[in-house]
């Protein structure tokens, strides 16, 4: 099983979710999105994850969105297709924690259910 977490280390959903998966031992790779950002491909690849549970690629890159942002109004009113993109440019505005496992599933938010089903 191959998780990664993508977050910042001030966001509390991404600390509890570390500490989750820390508590069963299970190997994550942390990225921070302040240092490194996510890349297009690794971001496509969580958006068709989504897609599958949420019906359309558009309704997964809004539940990307982070609508507490400080910046969130840059990115609200914006055209679907320029939504992605803008996410891209600003990893700041996504939803906290992103987790993924491996190329099959990912989840926004803090989800230890569904995590317990990856187990």
């Amino acid at each position: 099983m191959a998780i990664q977490i993508f977050g910042t280390t001030k966001n509390f959903d991404t600390k509890k979710a570390e500490r989750w998966f820390a508590e069963r031992r299970i190997p994550v790779q942390v990225v921070n999105l302040k240092e490194k950002g996510i890349s297009g491909g690794e971001l496509e690849n969580v958006i068709s994850c989504l897609a599958k549970n949420c019906g359309s690629r558009m309704d997964a890159v809004e539940s990307l969105i982070d609508e507490r942002s400080k910046d969130y109004a840059s990115i609200a009113y914006l055209e679907d297709g320029a939504k992605a993109e803008k996410l891209l440019e600003n990893p700041l505005h996504l939803k906290q924690p992103i987790v993924r496992n491996g190329k099959n599933a990912a989840t926004v938010g803090y989800c230890p259910k569904i995590w317990e089903g990856w187990q």
